[in-house]
């Protein structure tokens, strides 16, 4: 069974006779207890902050029967890992349908009403949490000024939080569609086409990060922890 917020995506499952359903991460609805595995993939690094991602992983757990395991992926800051570059990075020169991405710019974020969502322990993890992996250990920079950086497609991540440009294709641009417009390369004059973007938040996590939420958690235990093609991944046994 799978679920997705998006209902454009469930409705291709449900196409191609898959079983899914619209739900949103944060609340499945989904006895607990209930599930021998949970998949969760590329999910977790869109929520803003650590106290959402933490609950996030919490009703995973939920889900899960005594013995049942759980596997999460999640973007990794670290996109050249042991001197190898990610298939990520690789596929800017390989790509056959090779487009300019274009950096649109700055988007203005405020992050002033960002208050913790969770219970005030959740709230003293999430700040122990940031300040431990305040060391620089992946060379992130700190956003100062409340900023999200728009990240340059198939290029190393500069920052932990920052917004990916999503260039669609196909169709004409509406003007309430869009925060930016790039041209399609290749073709005549007449078939060129305004093409919206969209930009979607991404925390990419630093070496350690995720599997330092999951052991916050005292209803798993980590099984295995390790990258993947320019991923962080975890495999957790609920306790």
């Amino acid at each position: 069974v799978g679920c997705d917020r998006s209902k454009n995506l469930v409705d291709i499952c449900g196409e191609k006779h898959f079983q899914a359903f619209v739900c949103d991460a944060l609340s499945v609805p989904i006895r607990s207890g209930s599930c021998d595995a949970c998949i969760s993939i590329a999910v977790i690094h869109h929520f803003s902050t650590a106290e959402r991602r933490l609950a996030t992983i919490r009703e995973l757990a939920r889900l899960l029967r005594p013995g049942g395991t759980a596997l999460i992926y999640v973007w990794a800051m670290e996109q050249e890992y042991k001197n190898r570059k990610s298939k990520y990075l690789k596929e800017k020169n390989g790509s056959k349908n090779k487009e300019k991405e274009m950096n649109t710019g700055t988007a203005q974020r405020s992050l002033r009403d960002q208050g913790p969502d969770n219970s005030s322990q959740d709230s003293a993890w999430s700040d122990q949490l940031l300040n431990d992996l305040k060391d620089e250990s992946c060379g992130a920079k700190l956003v100062a000024d409340f900023r999200l950086p728009v990240h340059t497609n198939r290029t190393s991540f500069d920052s932990q939080d920052l917004l990916v440009p999503w260039h669609l294709k196909g169709g004409t641009k509406k003007k309430e569609e869009s925060v930016g417009t790039m041209v399609v390369p290749g073709g005549s004059k007449e078939s060129q086409e305004l093409s919206p973007v969209f930009h979607r938040y991404y925390h990419v996590f630093c070496e350690g990060e995720l599997e330092a939420v999951c052991r916050s958690l005292d209803c798993v235990r980590v099984q295995k922890s390790y990258y993947d093609q320019g991923n962080w991944c975890v495999i957790l046994e609920k306790l």
